[in-house]
Formats: structure tokens, sequence, C-alpha cells
């Protein structure tokens, strides 16, 4: 076993030989984790569960101490809700670990096989990344998603949260090296960094000699950083700045219903809706509409100089509008000429997030399908499906915006690759 992840702050002196040491011992449980079977890896998400559920008062009172923490260093309300473990949160964290330990392992399958000329068959095997760096802000639960889904998947895991979630952490990862030893796995397969010195970050995300990948899942000024140091490869989305285009043909029922739930079933996630263009033969009769629905949610809404003809009472829209992804219940809207006008805007302002379209139109579904280059394409549907649930992944580790390796919602697949195999029976090249 390698060394535990029990020291403070004040013991980390040399936070660069302590990264290593973490890194080093990842790297050995990577290869450990590559060669377990399904079984183990169930069993030992099962003894998570159980620890956690055993450690309530103890995962409460760390929590209940990075709260504190939090409201004397003047940690926004929003925050404090997001670092918060509630009873139902912990009942959430432990359904689940149950829920990743039933899904099916994408580990070892080998698809595509196809024989060639010369006898040999050829095909790909999905295999595990190796070790994965995730770097978070506030919500200490994604230390057991995190967990959770690089144990899954075959990795072993070097996980950084935030410094207002310390305790909490720290609580939680000792369920999780607790479950590991349960059942005999290197509890070095999933690490939680000590410190929380900055420099800590610097070096995870600066070995690759140690680290395979890196996750970042936080706020865009982390992401960038992330994104502009990093010397391992990054999964990530920097933002969400998602549109629902409500087309002329579109059903008026379903177009406020979507549009509604787009906007204001969450406003913190990077799903949400920010910018709602509609075709100008449809917004006479619908914005109306649309904002008395919005108006019961309190959202404010900032439009184009046509759409405040029709609203006068929505603020003037500035162009930092279309690129604003809000988080809040603000809305831009633009009355736009038809589906062409639509996707210009999308592809200038948008963050390749999510986009969705509300027609009849088969035809122009199709084309905004094919034109709109966002890691999530809607027809007919709210924004808020981009959800690695809600597509049945089981769960997710984020959502990538990138185009290489997982992009959309990454779930226990996009924490693997493929790799070749070939299978013969004494063939030579010739």
């Amino acid at each position: 076993m390698s060394a535990q992840v029990t020291s403070s702050d004040e013991a980390i002196r040399d936070v660069e030989a302590y990264m290593t040491s973490l890194g080093e011992a990842a790297r050995a449980a990577a290869t450990v984790m590559r060669r377990t079977p399904t079984g183990p890896k169930n069993a030992a998400l099962l003894a998570m569960a159980s620890h956690l559920d055993a450690q309530r008062e103890t995962l409460a009172a760390a929590n209940a101490r990075d709260l504190a923490h939090g409201r004397e260093s003047g940690l926004e309300p929003a925050l404090l809700d997001r670092l918060e473990l509630t009873p139902a949160r912990i009942d959430a964290m432990i359904e689940g670990l149950h829920q990743v330990a039933a899904l099916p392992d994408p580990v070892g399958e080998i698809d595509g096989l196809r024989a060639r000329p010369s006898g040999i068959q050829v095909g790909q095997m999905r295999v595990p990344l190796g070790v994965i760096g995730i770097i978070y802000e506030s919500r200490p639960n994604v230390t057991l998603e995190a967990a959770s889904l690089c144990l899954k998947s075959g990795n072993a895991a070097i996980l950084r949260g935030g410094s207002e979630a310390r305790d909490s952490n720290a609580a939680i990862a000792a369920c999780i090296r607790a479950g590991l030893a349960d059942v005999g796995l290197p509890e070095s397969a999933v690490q939680v960094v000590a410190t929380t010195d900055r420099a800590a970050v610097g070096r995870l995300i600066a070995m690759p000699e140690y680290v395979d990948v890196i996750i970042p899942r936080g706020g865009k000024s982390l992401i960038e950083r992330i994104s502009r140091e990093a010397r391992v490869p990054v999964i990530k989305h920097l933002d969400g700045v998602c549109h629902v285009y409500l087309d002329a043909t579109a059903d008026p029922e379903k177009a406020l219903a979507i549009a509604l739930n787009a906007k204001t079933h969450r406003y913190g996630t990077c799903n949400t809706m920010e910018t709602l263009l509609v075709d100008a033969p449809l917004a006479e009769s619908l914005l109306p509409r649309l904002a008395a629905a919005y108006g019961e949610h309190g959202v404010e809404l900032r439009g184009c100089e046509r759409t405040r003809a029709i609203l006068p009472e929505a603020t003037a829209a500035v162009e930092a509008d279309w690129h604003a992804e809000y988080l809040a219940p603000v809305l831009a809207v633009r009355v736009v000429e038809g589906i062409e006008a639509a996707i210009a805007h999308i592809e200038r302002y948008g963050s390749h997030h999510t986009d969705a379209i509300v027609t009849e139109d088969y035809g122009l579904a199709r084309r905004f399908l094919a034109e709109v280059d966002s890691s999530s394409v809607m027809v007919n549907a709210s924004t808020r499906f981009a959800d690695g649930f809600e597509y049945g992944l089981g769960a997710e580790i984020g959502i990538s915006t990138d185009k290489l390796h997982a992009r959309g919602p990454v779930g226990l697949e996009g924490l693997t690759t493929r790799k070749y195999v070939v299978l013969g029976d004494g063939q030579i090249r010739q």
C-alpha cells in the first residue's frame, strides 16, 4: 500500500515531493486496477457505501466545520448550498455508489472484430485511461462521484477538491480508503490531495509521467488556468452558453413548455438555456406568453430591439449578453429571421455545449442537427436533458465540449480508451 493521504498542510512542507509521491502511488495502483475484474470493483463500491452509511455523524460533523469556516470567510450562499452535505445528499451519494456498481463494466469489451484477407481478425478493446487527475470546487459529493466512476472504469484517481470542503473531503476519502481496503484493492487507487496549497494543482497538471488526463470541474477561471498551464491532456468545458431556437412551425405549447423548463428548472447548471432565439413569425404571438411565464419565476429578460418592440418591459440587451453564461434568473432574447440566422447566432456566440430547436418541420430539424456544432444538439426537448444520467450513462464526471476523445456527458466509456487487438492462428505477413 502507498502512503495514506492524511497529512495536514503543516506537515506537507515540500509540495512537489508530496505530489510526486501521489503520482508514483497512483501509477502503481493503475497497473493493479487495469487487471482488476468487475466483481472486486463492484464490491469496493458497495463497501464504500456501507462505510458512508456508518459514518454519517462523522461526515456531518466534518461538513459542519467546513460550513462554519465558509460563513466566516464570507462564502456566497450559492456556494454554501453546494458545500452542504444534508442527510438527503448523503443518501444520494450512497445510492449513487449502488447505481455505478449496477452499471455494465466497459473495460475489456471488444467490438468491430472483422476478418482480414490474411486470416487475422482485427478489433478494438476498451481499456482504462490509467491515472486521472480531477480538480473541482465546492461540492464534496464530487469526491465520491469521481472516485466511483474512476474505480468502475479501471482507473486510478488523484482528486483535488476545493479548500472550502477540506474536512468533508477528508471524511469521504476515509470511507473510500476503507472500502478499497475491505476488498484488497490498493488504497492508492483513489487519493485525495490533503494540502490546500495551490502549488499542488500546478504540479498535478504538469506530471505526464504519472497522470494521463486531467478533468477540471468548476468556474471558468479555474478551467482556463488548467487549460493554459496543463502538460497533461484535459477534458473540459469552459462555458455553458446554451440556446433554444423556436422555429415558426413550432407547436406553441411545446415551445412554451421547453423554453420555460430550459431556463427555470435550475439556474446554476451548465445545461441551462442562457439565450432564447425566436423566429420572427412566431414572436408577436408567443413572446408575451413567454414573458408572463418567466415573470412568474422572477426571470429578468434582456432583449434585442425587435424583442423590446413586443416586450417594452425587457431590458435592452448589449453585446455582452449574447456571450453571457448567467447561471441566474436572467435570459437574453433575440428575434431572428429563420433557421439560418439562428444557426449563425449560435455559431458566433455559443460555447458548443447544448443547443435545441423546437420545430414541426422535419427538414429544419435535420438541418439544425447537422449544422449546429455542439456536444449535444436537441430537437423538441429541453437543454436540461444534457446530463449523463438522463442519457442513460448512469452517472457522469462532467460534460466535455472538446472534440477529441470524449464529447458531451463523460460517463464510464469516456473514462476509457480503445486499443487494437489482433487475433490470429499462426499467420505471418507475406
